[in-house]
């Protein structure tokens, strides 16, 4: 029998190859959620690249939330995320949930970054 980490990981790797698949040449917005944060990062896969990033740990938005737990925090996420994207040229990218569902916090960040100018 499978682990919860063990399954988790199965899922994020078939969700990820999946994607790359479908979406061949395009950037990756690769999100992270943990207990007490979220974090989000636009990745080029073909160069291995990081090319902006965004969490509940970064001074523009700790100083602005009560918990980085939260719907709040992730929607504030998101709206930098997309900020920092378009300030550098990007627009176009698809979504890896890296596993999680497609609920709660990760949708709120989503949501957010497609309202402030990214499109996946």
């Amino acid at each position: 029998m499978l682990s919860l980490k063990n399954s988790h990981e199965r899922r994020k790797q078939r969700i990820r190859t999946k994607l790359r698949r479908v979406n061949a040449g395009r950037l990756r917005l690769s999100v992270y959620r943990s207990n007490c944060n979220i974090y989000a990062q636009i990745i080029d896969d073909e160069k291995s690249v990081t090319l902006a990033t965004a969490s509940t740990i970064d001074k523009d938005i700790k100083k602005t939330i009560k918990s980085g737990s939260n719907k709040d925090a992730a929607v504030a996420v998101g709206q930098l995320i997309a900020k920092r994207a378009v300030k550098a040229g990007i627009k176009d990218v698809y979504f890896d949930r890296s596993g999680y569902l497609y609920h709660g916090r990760v949708k709120a960040l989503a949501d957010a970054a497609r309202e402030n100018g990214l499109s996946f």
